[in-house]
């Protein structure tokens, strides 16, 4: 394990407890033909999907950009909810229910009526159970997702009702931080309609099925797949100076035009900057430096994510 290495796993030694999520929102999909209206929009795959499952999911543009991007799972046998980042929530609920139609399915805004929070460390294993990576454990009247680890620390969506016992209390910063570190993008306004799902390793984390039917953007999406033209690809940086998702990336050796932009970023537990998931042109990865915001902009050092990213057939970074 290098240096970055070690300096990541140092700055999270106390993270274990919950925190709200106040900035997420939750969209309910009811009705018999839920699962199956929300299969022919999002990117994976919701036939069959069991009352124990969740999944991640995206929802394109016609031409393949990602909307907003969900965790969702099955509440009942007849309702989906599907959790996002709550500044794409109204235009989302807006345009998803446009395309309805005939289909027994009723779209709302729940964010009201549950109450969601980020999990992590022991706690995680203790709202989860045994449950595996993207399953669902109830216990008491709330639910618990299994998300994918960060940092070595399980990590938890938990929705619970008024009176859930109380877990130990961690910060949105700490919280945001093993978002970041997970690998796993999450789309907020200021990065809607940017990225095709690719461009943000969506595939690689779970978020898209290239066997199921037609989506919005489906064509666009399995052309980048198979003819290998995705040519940009998400990386986590770290970098001592402020970052937020929509900022925009340059390389030293290409002044002119960005190189990408900060797709979600988060305050290092340990105070020593930010960490930061960044969408960014594969060439920039070459040779040179990247820069925040500018190419005289702070120097933003390239990190490991906890998954492979194949550049080309034979070689991984």
């Amino acid at each position: 394990m290098g240096t970055d290495d070690n300096r990541r796993m140092d700055t999270h030694p106390l993270i274990d407890g919950a925190v709200p999520l106040a900035h997420w929102g939750v969209i309910r999909a009811n009705g018999a033909d839920a699962a199956t209206f929300l299969h022919s929009q999002l990117t994976n795959d919701f036939t069959g999907m069991g009352l124990s499952e969740a999944k991640l999911a995206g929802y394109c543009s016609a031409k393949g950009r990602m909307l907003a991007s969900f965790v969702a799972w099955k509440s009942a046998h007849d309702e989906v909810l599907l959790a996002c980042h709550a500044s794409v929530l109204p235009a989302t609920l807006k345009r998803l229910t446009m395309f309805v139609l005939r289909s027994k399915c009723k779209l709302s805004d729940a964010s009201a009526e549950l109450k969601l929070f980020g999990v992590a460390g022991p706690s995680a294993r203790s709202v989860c159970g045994d449950a595996r990576v993207w399953r669902k454990h109830e216990t008491d009247g709330a639910s618990a997702i299994r998300l994918p680890d960060a940092a070595g620390l399980p990590r938890a969506l938990w929705v619970a009702p008024a009176g859930a016992p109380a877990l130990p209390a961690i910060t949105l910063d700490a919280w945001q931080w093993l978002e970041v570190q997970s690998g796993v993008p999450v789309i907020e306004a200021a990065t809607a309609e940017q990225f095709v799902p690719q461009m943000l390793n969506f595939e690689l984390v779970g978020g898209v099925n290239f066997q199921k039917g037609c989506y919005p953007g489906q064509e666009v999406v399995a052309r980048s797949q198979y003819r290998g033209t995705v040519k940009r690809r998400m990386f986590l940086f770290d970098v001592d100076a402020p970052a937020a998702a929509g900022q925009e990336v340059f390389h030293s050796a290409d002044p002119g035009q960005p190189a990408g932009m900060v797709v979600n970023a988060a305050a290092r537990p340990d105070g020593s900057g930010r960490s930061a998931l960044v969408e960014i042109k594969l060439a920039a990865l070459e040779s040179g430096s990247v820069h925040l915001c500018a190419v005289d902009g702070p120097v933003m050092t390239r990190g490991e994510l906890p998954y492979a990213v194949v550049l080309d057939a034979d070689q991984p970074a």
